[in-house]
């Protein structure tokens, strides 16, 4: 039951780095009524609009117009967000004039990447958002092993470049992830075991702040925005430009292990857990229960080992005998398939609750309110899972990075999916198994992921950010002082 199953049928891409063709010309000359960063209504006027318009070299787009439709939809079709303009950015200026109309206005704003935002941050119903979907480029430095990425460009294109060169750099488990939202909120991937998270290896950027100024980011430029940007989310500016440290990876030992759920769950995650406390740091052992594409519930192992190819079957035999293997596809893979690159539609094909936490240990309380969980789900399309961290995450110091839970050993999900047309009452029965299923295993939790985490949870920020909370709230009076950048894990200005 690969998460990826459930991601990739539907739309293909919403977007590409090429604009159309002809654009559209036509000045918007009426006033649009709008949402202000307060919630209450506001009013923008024609001229202003037509301003805007003007300066950019990508689309401004309003409801009526061409593409609309297309470039307010998000990753996740649970959310149909309806802004009142879509700035479609094809560079670092176009951000700029973007977020200084923003300002100016007091304008609800979000900021768009690939628009996988799992809580629909990605768009805003009324406000303005900042696409940067056109912004796609990726280069790549193979002498300095160092990729150069734009704001808007996926994970899939990040890997297939780097692995021209055979490079890598750790980045999620879905290829069409965000490259930008997956950094900034910290970002788990096959690799990150063996060479930290996403932030980890994120070594400068270009940063468009609130009153757009732009600044130039590194760890002799400007350090304090790199250590906020290192987990803090989106609170700080639109990062026009990722730059990456990476790593050599060719092939990889890796692929899926499948197991009955039926048969013995509760003794195979006990030796799941086990067994992955040992682990070492270049091998990856994700795990989801859920049912499969013919509707038996299983457990799947999401396997990666970038070690020495030589040692690979001898470090993972111990995972075909956790129980009954039902499948197994573990085999000699390129990274691009693995992290599926050649597969990115662009929207899912199905609606998501996700709610989640960051745990240190599996303990048989934790197991046996997981598998308790698993047996009362009524639903056709679900999963419970963890994703491994520790290793080489584990080694960073707390104050060395926003991201500041650094003890944790594992990241749990709990999704909930149902199909695009499913009705209303079908969409809350799946929530609310979410909602009760993660309610029992909250307190088993130490901290929040922010990438997967619910901004409807008060303790979100607090359980995400800890004793870094005072310096990133002082980062954020800095550059955002009037907490323009909202729709994220939000730090408010000291």
């Amino acid at each position: 039951m690969k998460r990826r199953t459930f991601v990739t049928a539907g739309l293909a891409a919403l977007t590409s780095a090429a604009l159309p063709a002809r654009r559209v010309l036509a000045a918007t000359t009426a006033d649009l009524p709008a949402v202000g960063l307060d919630g209450k209504p506001l009013t923008l006027k024609g001229a202003d609009i037509n301003q805007l318009r003007a300066s950019l070299r990508g689309e401004l787009l309003g409801a009526g117009q061409a593409g609309y439709d297309q470039a307010r939809r998000l990753w996740n079709p649970a959310f149909d967000r309806h802004p009142a303009l879509i700035a479609r950015c094809v560079g670092a200026a176009d951000v700029k004039h973007a977020v200084g109309f923003a300002a100016a206005h007091n304008l609800l704003t979000a900021v768009r990447g690939g628009g996988h935002s799992f809580s629909g941050q990605s768009g805003c119903d009324g406000g303005l958002v900042i696409d940067l979907s056109p912004m796609r480029a990726v280069e790549i430095d193979p002498l300095a092993r160092q990729a150069r990425v734009a704001g808007g460009a996926l994970l899939g294109h990040l890997d297939r470049e780097a692995q021209a060169f055979g490079l890598a750099t750790p980045a999620g488990v879905v290829a069409d992830t965000g490259v930008g939202g997956l950094t900034l909120g910290g970002g788990i991937g096959r690799i990150g075991r063996k060479f930290g998270l996403s932030c980890d290896n994120l070594v400068g950027a270009e940063v468009i702040a609130a009153d757009g100024s732009w600044y130039r980011v590194s760890a002799r430029e400007n350090p304090d925005l790199l250590w906020g940007l290192k987990g803090g989310a989106g609170n700080f500016g639109v990062v026009t430009e990722f730059v990456f440290a990476l790593h050599e990876v060719g092939p990889l030992y890796g692929g899926t292990l499948s197991f009955p759920f039926d048969a013995g769950a509760r003794s195979l995650l006990e030796r799941y857990a086990d067994f992955t406390a040992g682990a070492p740091d270049e091998l990856y052992v994700g795990l989801d229960a859920g049912p499969d594409e013919h509707g038996q519930r299983v457990i799947e192992l999401d396997v990666t080992y970038c070690g020495a190819a030589k040692d690979a079957e001898r470090v993972t035999a111990p995972l075909r005998k956790l129980g009954k293997v039902h499948g197994d596809s573990l085999a000699m893979t390129p990274y691009v398939e693995l992290q599926g690159s050649d597969d990115m539609p662009g929207m899912s094909q199905h609606g998501w609750y996700l709610k989640g936490g960051l745990v240190g240990s599996m303990t048989p309380g934790l197991i046996d309110t997981v598998v308790g969980c698993v047996e009362n789900a009524k639903l056709d399309i679900f999963y419970l899972g963890f994703q491994p961290i520790g290793g080489a995450i584990g080694r960073v110091k707390p104050h060395d990075t926003a991201f500041w839970n650094r003890a944790a050993n594992y990241s749990m999900h709990v999704a909930a999916l149902w199909k695009t047309d499913a009705d209303h009452d079908s969409v809350e029965r799946n929530e609310q198994w979410a909602r009760d299923s993660f309610q029992k295993l909250e307190p088993l939790t130490r901290g929040r992921y922010v990438n997967i985490a619910s901004m409807e949870d008060r303790n979100v920020v607090s359980a995400a950010y800890g004793d870094n909370y005072p310096r990133l709230a002082a980062l954020k009076r800095q550059y955002d002082p009037n907490n323009l950048f909202r729709l994220n894990a939000n730090v408010k200005p000291a």
